[in-house]
């Protein structure tokens, strides 16, 4: 059932055998493969329905370098089905590569491979609505497929790899019948977890401390507790429970908060080709839009030493006028009206000078029908589509691209979240961000484009042009990437480096798990949502294991004592 934690008698104990801190995507994911299990689960979501700005602005803090970093209630969404409501659906796995140690990358090397999550990866391919896990051109196409480029074949760079895009899927609008419908988990809405209580030896989570913003206080006692918020609410939850961990839980030795990592991401250049190109979407045979990239091989990323990379053909520049493409210049007279974060993305922040507005006019003003057929295509495919097209696809009038980057972020441990002294009106500390880049994250972008550039010109499909001068300033626009936020929690084998186990538990607290970007060790290219599924999906059965093997989280009273609460 799903139901208002208002609701809900002030100084109530609430049981259950999982409690569940946030109904996003991992959280959502997790209370689906518990359903009908038998065992109670408690589902605990901050916002409603339905967005409201007062629990919106609980996300709320300071960043470090507002250049670098947007708002901290921006990207994120307070609210049932989490920042699924209002992301773009790209969905990819991470590479084999993501999860090696490598040494020219310290902090590297997860303690679970590849392998080991490919059967989530299935599962959550699913779930997302993004198809059957299929993410190479041959395994969704078989081999007829033309070329991305024809006469591009490089041993150093890879066009056959794939994004798959989601409808995309808001969780919490497409699942949420099936978690009311459900027996054994409840849901409670506007349900504020503020403090992890733990034993006085701080091994055990006792109880969880639950604010409403309209007054309501009350507890809940779980056999295990999982974290299911993102990348900068975990880290916040787990330093502000301080009782019986002065530094946080989790935080003995100071890694909570830290290694925070993002993507760095851009566009750059001007690609010239001479050849013909298979430029746009292509569409599964389950009715998916995929997109190739442009990839450096395994090889390539161990051989130059960089992180993992990718790059997509993009438009041109859109606030430059010499595109003389009518929906360019069309897309930029309306910035005021895009959201702020596809604004972001699809902007500079260059100043529109009275010369340049009237060349985006003049532009739209010459080419108005391909104009109105670009919005006829977008109201129909996007607007009004269950499953949207994913994003501008613009042909330019010139064989002329730019190149839209994706890349790898390095582990470092001086990019962290902090607490600060100011209260949010639930009392607990808001966060500081301070997002860094390093000198080796530039270098990823520079030696990725480089390689593209000798490729195409050895191949003779074209010539990439771009000033090395400007790229780090172009690899920055950005900042910390949307809303990418992870590595907060990471995991590893030893309480050394890591602050969750390959299962996802905090090291030294027996029944407390994460289910988060928030655990992610490295970054690799792809977009997190496909992989925090997974590993949501993993934990689920880690717990299923726990409770058919019938050996207690802990020998605690506190465990011994839980009782199962049914709404």
């Amino acid at each position: 059932m799903i139901d208002d934690a208002n609701r809900v008698e002030s100084g109530q104990t609430l049981h259950a055998d999982v409690c569940i801190v946030g109904a996003g995507a991992a959280g959502i994911s997790l209370a689906l493969q518990l359903a009908g299990t038998g065992r109670s689960v408690l589902l605990l979501e901050s916002g409603s329905l339905a967005p409201d700005p007062a629990t919106q602005a609980l996300y709320e803090g300071e960043v470090a370098d507002e250049r670098l970093h947007s708002p901290l209630h921006r990207y994120r969404q307070r609210r049932f089905g989490g920042s699924t409501t209002i992301w773009g659906g790209r969905c990819a796995p991470f590479d084999p590569i993501d999860f090696e140690a490598r040494e020219y990358l310290p902090g590297s090397g997860w303690p679970l491979g590849y392998a080991d999550l490919v059967p989530y990866y299935e599962r959550a391919s699913e779930l997302c609505e993004a198809g059957e896990f299929a993410y190479t051109v041959d395994a969704a196409f078989g081999p007829a497929v033309p070329p991305l480029i024809e006469g591009f074949h490089s041993d150093r760079v890879t066009t056959h790899t794939l994004e798959r895009f989601s409808c995309p899927t808001d969780f919490g609008r497409r699942y949420g019948h099936r978690l009311r419908a459900s027996a054994n988990v409840r849901v409670l809405l506007e349900a504020n977890c503020t403090e992890l209580r733990t034993t006085e030896d701080g091994s055990h989570v006792a109880s969880l401390a639950v604010r409403t913003l309209g007054g309501t206080r009350f507890s809940v006692v779980a056999t295990h507790v999982v974290l299911a918020a993102g990348g900068l609410e975990v880290p916040r939850l787990l330093l502000a429970s301080r009782r019986s961990h002065p530094g946080g839980i989790g935080n003995r030795r100071g890694l909570v908060g830290r290694y925070y990592m993002s993507h760095i991401a851009g566009t750059t250049g001007t690609l010239t080709l001479d050849r013909p190109v298979s430029h746009g979407y292509l569409v599964s045979p389950d009715g998916v839009y995929c997109r190739r990239r442009f990839a450096l091989t395994p090889r390539t990323q161990r051989q130059l030493g960089i992180g993992n990379f990718i790059a997509r053909l993009h438009h041109p520049r859109i606030t430059d006028p010499r595109h003389q493409t009518g929906i360019l210049s069309f897309l930029y007279l309306a910035k005021p009206f895009i959201s702020y974060e596809y604004g972001k993305r699809l902007h500079g922040e260059e100043a529109l000078s009275v010369a340049s507005w009237l060349r985006h006019v003049r532009n739209v003003v010459a080419d108005p029908f391909h104009t109105a057929a670009f919005l006829a295509h977008w109201t129909r495919r996007r607007i009004l589509a269950e499953r949207k097209f994913p994003s501008i696809i613009v042909r330019p009038r010139r064989p002329c691209f730019s190149l839209d980057f994706h890349s790898e972020q390095e582990p470092n441990p001086d990019s962290r979240v902090t607490l600060t002294d100011e209260l949010d009106p639930l009392g607990v500390p808001r966060l500081r961000a301070d997002w860094r880049y390093t000198r080796w994250d530039i270098e990823t972008i520079e030696k990725g484009l480089r390689v593209l550039a000798e490729e195409f010109e050895r191949t003779g499909t074209g010539r990439l042009d771009y000033d090395p001068a400007t790229l780090e300033r172009d690899s920055l626009r950005y900042g910390a990437y949307g809303g990418h936020h992870l590595g907060t929690a990471r995991m590893g084998t030893s309480p050394a480096d890591s602050v969750v186990d390959r299962d996802c538990r905090v090291h030294d607290v027996d029944n407390l798990f994460i289910a988060s970007p928030a655990v992610f060790r490295t970054s690799s290219q792809a977009n997190p949502a496909l992989t925090i599924v997974a590993l949501s999906l993993r934990l689920a059965e880690h717990l299923k294991a726990l409770a058919a093997s019938g050996r207690p989280a802990a020998a605690t009273a506190a465990s011994e004592e839980v009782l199962v609460h049914r709404a």
